[in-house]
């Protein structure tokens, strides 16, 4: 990267101001959730509702509330958006689990312990096909192109993250484009149709595009940089995660490329599956902290953060800018 890294520091900064300005929306998107995700297959609901029930940020329906709040939106069609955001999201994690065969999500067994592969998988696609639902009911062509266009992409990063998977000489550029679709996609996508449907002009919806794009991307990379410095009560999930899927991300990718030959060779025999264990995973956090990986992701995090706070600011000084701003002071601070 070329950009100049911008310090970011607000070690206090929290979502609250946030779900201050977005709760009386958040309380509408929530029924809707809710009522959408009920069937007469009793195994539907159940298994949906582990998950959307177990807590989460719900940041992405939350961009979609407050960008509405940010441009002054007065309807209600974003409430129905926002859950099909939602939606698209838990789908996207429930086939995650299966995927990368998770033990935990969000502090507690994931559904495909639970309910096992084949349930998940399918309660996933009930959920995108309520999401699409949602979609068709809004009756706007261009939000359904923003969203189905996201869901494209998402599937492809995902795709694209699966065959780079243990693949040790990925590069940083394909790491950021990677999670340039499946995250930074779908924020981008809820951020912007809130200017869709209050018919904002060109340069609001692209700078709402912009905002959740680098908001998106500084998300993940703490993410990443989270499964190397935290732990599985903090995090949710069992820490290592990524190190034990072979999976390249941000941290291993420096460490990687900062190391001595003997470092890489353990990088490679690791990544590859040939070492495992805990004490790998040791010998992997080691690096990654000798190296400065970990805080050298956080602090490339904090300059996509940056650039999501200067997307807003052809927008007044308001409440709803203020919380937005502060949400993302918030991605780049927070440990979970």
């Amino acid at each position: 990267m070329s950009a100049e890294i911008v310090p970011l520091p607000r070690p206090d900064a929290s979502l609250a101001p946030m779900l201050a300005l977005t709760t009386p929306g958040m309380n509408a998107v929530n029924s809707v959730i809710l009522e959408r995700m009920q069937s007469k297959i009793p195994l539907i609901p159940a298994l949906a509702g582990h998950l959307i029930s177990g807590g989460g940020k719900r940041l992405r329906p939350m961009l979609t509330l407050a960008g509405a709040e940010l441009v002054g939106y007065q309807g209600n069609r974003h409430h129905k958006l926002a859950a099909s955001v939602e939606f698209i999201h838990t789908a996207t994690l429930l086939h995650d689990d299966v995927v990368d065969g998770s033990d935990l999500r969000r502090g507690k067994a994931a559904a495909n312990i639970i309910f096992g592969n084949p349930a998940t998988v399918l309660v996933g696609d009930f959920l995108f096909s309520r999401a699409f639902e949602l979609m068709v009911e809004d009756g706007s062509l261009k939000v359904l192109k923003i969203l189905s266009g996201a869901s494209a992409i998402i599937a492809e990063g995902e795709v694209d993250q699966l065959t780079a998977q243990r693949q040790i000489e990925t590069s940083e550029e394909r790491y950021l484009a990677i999670i340039g679709a499946k995250t930074a996609a779908l924020f981008a996508a809820a951020s912007r149709i809130a200017a869709v449907v209050a018919e904002c002009d060109d340069a609001k919806e692209q700078a709402l595009d912009d905002y959740g794009r680098n908001l998106g991307i500084a998300f993940q990379l703490v993410d990443d940089a989270i499964d190397y410095d935290s732990d599985a009560a903090t995090m949710g999930k069992d820490r290592g995660d990524d190190f034990r899927e072979g999976k390249m991300t941000l941290p291993v990718i420096l460490a990687y490329a900062r190391g001595t030959d003997a470092e890489r060779k353990f990088w490679k025999a690791a990544i590859s599956g040939q070492r495992e264990g805990d004490e790998a995973l040791e010998e992997a956090v080691a690096l990654i902290a000798k190296y400065d990986a970990v805080a050298d992701t956080r602090q490339r995090a904090r300059h996509f953060a940056q650039r999501a706070i200067d997307a807003l600011s052809i927008f007044p000084e308001n409440r709803a800018r203020a919380a937005m701003s502060e949400a993302a002071q918030f991605a780049v601070a927070r440990g979970y």
